[in-house]
């Protein structure tokens, strides 16, 4: 199997079978995003403790594979680290997407390897960045 076969399978993957897909029924944060060029939608649900860690990290949304899969992805990588951890971490991707940053900075980061190829196609990178956007924006909330 090529590589690109795999990062596919693992975004056909997070698409059809999303992580940390649902709404959170307690008090939360709540931002929402909307992409108007393509219509990417997504309700963002998000539970932070006296801490400053991300306990819970929930979504609703409609949109293409490459958004909805990426803001699976991005639930797990944010769940369980600290403010200024997953801080870091949506710069880092943001930046690969806008190719600020090598996309090999993604190997680090579990299956957001597979979305290394969405920076060949610059009208795809909005799409991707959807809830990256919408969680920097709860984080800061």
């Amino acid at each position: 199997m090529e590589f690109e076969d795999l990062y596919q399978e693992i975004i056909l993957d997070h698409y059809k079978h999303p992580r940390n897909a649902g709404e959170i029924k307690r008090e939360c944060t709540s931002v929402e995003h909307e992409n108007p060029v393509c219509g990417d939608h997504i309700k963002l649900m998000v539970v932070i403790d006296d801490d400053g860690i991300v306990q819970d990290v929930k979504f609703i949304g409609t949109g293409c594979a490459i958004s909805m899969a990426s803001a699976s992805m991005m639930t797990e990588q944010v769940i369980g680290k600290s403010k200024t951890e997953a801080m870091k971490i949506i710069r880092e991707f943001v930046e690969v997407m806008r190719g600020d940053e090598s996309p090999d900075a993604l190997d680090e980061h579990g299956d957001l390897t597979a979305l290394k190829g969405v920076v060949k196609f610059p009208v795809r990178v909005k799409c991707a960045t959807l809830a990256w956007h919408a969680m920097k924006n709860a984080l800061n909330t």
